[in-house]
């Protein structure tokens, strides 16, 4: 087992990401029949999710109508892909730091990449400690 996870170390990506400079973000979860609100698709990125128990958005925190609270505020980090489906442990690599370091994360994925969204009270934390495991901040 340990030759196994010494492996998986090795094999780490070193990734290259940005700050998605449209936030902060907001994540709001609506009733699963709910219409998609025009708000929801505004800005330079947002994400629209519906299941048979939710409708899940997430936009720009300035989006929101004045009735629509969130518990949080969150920045967004976009990682340089794309990245071919067959490349496996990218968004491990990413979240792993986060993750040893107590930070929550909200993952979202696209055809082409990854978004990780990270609470604002923790955004110097998380730059800390993903830019310690050799990701690398691009502007």
């Amino acid at each position: 087992m340990l030759a196994t996870v010494g492996i998986a170390i090795r094999m780490r990506h070193r990734l290259k990401f940005r700050w998605v400079e449209d936030g902060p973000y907001a994540v709001v979860r609506l009733v699963p029949d709910a219409s998609v609100p025009e708000w929801a698709s505004k800005g330079e990125f947002t994400s629209v999710s519906r299941t048979t128990e939710e409708l899940s958005i997430v936009c720009p925190a300035g989006n929101l109508p004045r009735d629509i609270d969130t518990q949080h505020h969150w920045i967004c980090f976009k990682l340089e892909g794309p990245f071919p489906f067959s490349q496996t442990g990218v968004l491990l690599s990413f979240i792993e730091p986060l993750s040893l370091n107590g930070i929550p994360i909200f993952a979202i994925s696209t055809f082409d990449t990854d978004y990780v969204l990270v609470q604002e009270e923790w955004a110097g934390a998380a730059l800390s400690a993903l830019q310690d495991a050799g990701h690398e901040l691009r502007s």
